[in-house]
């Protein structure tokens, strides 16, 4: 884990790989690979736009978290911990 003045912070994100049904494989600097169903998000209003797939389909790696178009991101500290390890 890194440290920034004295906080210790979670897993960042290295890898992201959109899969079917809103499904995103995120493997992790601590060398994990993890689940996270993204269904849980899309109908907050910030995550609305992530329904069309086109714009889902757009998810890339973003200063240690996921990003999307139109500034859509997630805190991968969050995102650690709602997501399913990946077996």
């Amino acid at each position: 884990m890194d440290m920034i003045k004295g906080v210790k912070l979670g897993p960042r994100v290295t890898s992201v790989i959109p899969l079917e049904n809103y499904i995103l494989k995120i493997g992790f600097n601590n060398n994990e690979f993890r689940l996270f169903d993204a269904k849980k998000i899309y109908n907050l209003p910030c995550f609305k736009p992530l329904k069309q797939k086109e714009i889902f389909n757009t998810v890339h790696v973003e200063y240690g978290s996921i990003a999307w178009v139109n500034d859509i991101d997630y805190c991968p500290d969050t995102l650690y911990q709602e997501s399913i390890p990946y077996k």
